[in-house]
Order: C-alpha cells, then structure tokens, then sequence
C-alpha cells in the first residue's frame, strides 16, 4: 500500500469527525511530521504516515523526540488500522 493512499484516508476520517488534516511543512526545519490535525474541542495532533513497514529517519525521531517535549502527541500511521486506533485514541 502507497504512503499517499494512507494520507488520503486519514485525511478522509479526521474530516468526517468535523476536524481538519492539515498538510504540515516548516520552511527552514526538515524532518517534521506531515500532517498537523486539528479536531473539535480544541485536540491537536501531529501525525507522521508512512508506508507499511517503513520507519522513522533520524532527523524525524529527533523532530518527534522535540514536538513531544513540549507536550504534544506525534503518531506515526503506516496502516488504515494505526489510522482506525489513532481515531479511537483521539476521541477519547
């Protein structure tokens, strides 16, 4: 399965819960997370996707490592089903 199949859906589920799926790029900084998402009740999540089986780069585990210090959630989705659990966690 292509990475950009993976994007499209999540892109697809994070809209029908009334939220946004933002392409995220950072002039200047490599390595961050793909999508920033945005859901009701003021949730924010940076997510990651990859295609099935593929792994963080270096620069990306550290980008990860530095969003998470300040207390946000990266999530790295390589599947429809880390795209379902992602889902589930979020709407808690």
């Amino acid at each position: 399965m292509l990475e950009r199949k993976i994007e499209a859906r999540l892109k697809w589920e994070v809209e029908n819960l009334g939220g946004l799926a933002l392409k995220f790029t950072s002039p200047g900084m490599s390595g961050v997370p793909d999508r920033l998402v945005l859901l009701p009740a003021g949730r924010v999540a940076f997510v990651e996707l990859k295609a099935p089986g593929k792994k963080l780069r270096p620069l990306q585990q550290k980008r990860k490592k530095q969003i998470e210090s300040l207390g946000f959630k990266v999530y790295v989705i390589d599947s429809y089903r880390a795209i379902d659990l992602f889902v589930q966690e979020v709407m808690k």
